[in-house]
């Protein structure tokens, strides 16, 4: 069995005890987040029937998943970086999730290329738990008046929120935060969790985990 599958087994196995042992309603689907990886290191998965997988870089993503696209129908490709206005046309086009929205010249262009291209993507509003200066994201006490310009003035399909808590801390008071944010606005689908902080995500009810090196391994510097 290759490395990679070999991973995402045991990774999935973990979150079963987790859902099992606490008696959890929810359990996450898992994003592979494949940044700096070739598709053949991506195809074991693929031949397995995982369907999610994650990019950061709207170039090498385009370069890696245009044509697999075509042929696993399937495949659920999420953008979870930071998503520039000057590539949102082309996100729109190639990802069926996006992770990153967070300010209103962003939603605007998102409903601007949606209507071009007769495509609906599915939008999780990434939140600044923190008010960490050094990362994107809306401020919380901002999350109202946004949400509502996002589903009211634009019909964007908002799913969810997202969230980076603060590195070397315990995340789950933010994971709490984001949350009871989210059942606040009635939405079903929350974006935490990375490979340092998963387990603490699952318990709080996340819907989708971002995993990266835990189940790709070390990263390709590029």
């Amino acid at each position: 069995m290759h490395t990679t599958l070999k991973q995402l087994e045991l990774v999935q196995t973990k979150i079963n005890e987790i859902i099992n042992r606490k008696q959890l309603k929810t359990k996450p689907k898992i994003i592979v987040v494949s940044k700096t990886f070739s598709i053949k290191d991506v195809m074991p998965l693929l031949e397995y029937g995982h369907i999610h997988f994650g990019e950061n870089k709207i170039q090498e993503a385009e370069e890696k998943w245009t044509e697999i696209k075509k042929k696993y129908k399937n495949l659920q490709l999420h953008m979870v970086g930071k998503l520039q206005s000057n590539k949102v046309k082309k996100a729109v086009k190639l990802f069926d999730f996006i992770h990153s929205l967070d300010n209103k010249k962003l939603a605007l262009m998102i409903s601007k290329y949606q209507k071009e291209l007769k495509k609906e993507v599915k939008l999780f509003i990434q939140i600044n738990l923190a008010a960490e200066e050094q990362k994107t994201g809306l401020l919380l006490n901002n999350l109202n008046s946004f949400y509502n310009y996002c589903v009211s003035e634009l019909s964007l399909n908002i799913v969810g929120l997202m969230c980076l808590p603060p590195a070397d801390i315990n995340s789950d008071k933010y994971f709490k935060l984001l949350r009871k944010s989210s059942d606040d606005l009635n939405l079903n689908e929350l974006s935490m969790g990375m490979s340092s902080d998963f387990e603490n995500a699952i318990l709080n009810g996340s819907t989708f985990l971002r995993l990266g090196t835990l189940i790709m391994g070390k990263r390709n510097v590029i």
